[in-house]
């Protein structure tokens, strides 16, 4: 996988929706916290791009299964990018804050996104046979792997946003897990990585 290397990548029209929703992320969080005030002043870079270095990972088509969506990154982020590239392909957000939800909801009639909400907490959802299941800042890859590995299909794969202490919770993971992985440097935080994992299952 080849990381995103910025907007230039991205069409004018992808750039001018993925603006659209940084307006609307900026005036939700005036009433919900969807992303932190620290990092509200930097939108574009600790979130739009750090979420745009998944798209080198988008199937053509499928289901891509995205849990703990928050404020929609990089779930949306992603769908916007899709939309004119791999328009088949199906994004699920899963959201027990229904605040959140509801603002997800918003986002995906605004943007006209090929994507669903559910407001749900990911351990009472059904399987949903993902090709791809994301998470971002959401819980160590040991939990990820109990959250995700029943969601994915028989070739699946997770890919997850990490931080500077990816490897250790790799490590931890192992204990309980057997998997394949591949860790891509974050071009937003080089001291985190895009991890990607297959073949899991419990040891």
């Amino acid at each position: 996988m080849s990381a995103f290397a910025g907007v230039g990548d991205v069409s004018r029209e992808t750039l001018q929706e993925l603006e659209r929703f940084e307006v609307l992320s900026r005036k939700w969080t005036q009433r919900i916290n969807l992303i932190s005030r620290n990092s509200e002043a930097h939108i574009w870079e600790r979130h739009i791009l750090d979420s745009l270095q998944l798209v080198s990972c988008l199937p053509s088509e499928g289901r891509w299964l995205d849990i703990g969506s928050g404020g929609g990154y990089p779930a949306i982020v992603l769908a916007i990018a899709a939309k004119t590239h791999v328009a088949k392909l199906r994004f699920v957000l899963v959201e027990s804050d229904h605040r959140k939800a509801a603002f997800l909801r918003t986002a995906i009639r605004e943007h006209a996104l090929n994507a669903e909400v559910k407001a749900s907490r990911i351990e009472a959802l059904e399987p949903q046979n993902a090709d791809i299941v994301s998470a971002r800042a959401l819980a160590s890859i040991s939990s990820l792997l109990d959250y995700a590995a029943p969601h994915l299909s028989n070739a699946g794969k997770m890919v997850f946003l990490k931080g500077a202490n990816w490897q250790k919770e790799i490590e931890e993971a192992s204990q309980t897990w057997s998997f394949t992985y591949e860790a891509v440097t974050s071009k937003t935080d080089p001291s985190s990585a895009i991890v990607i994992i297959g073949d899991a299952r419990r040891v």
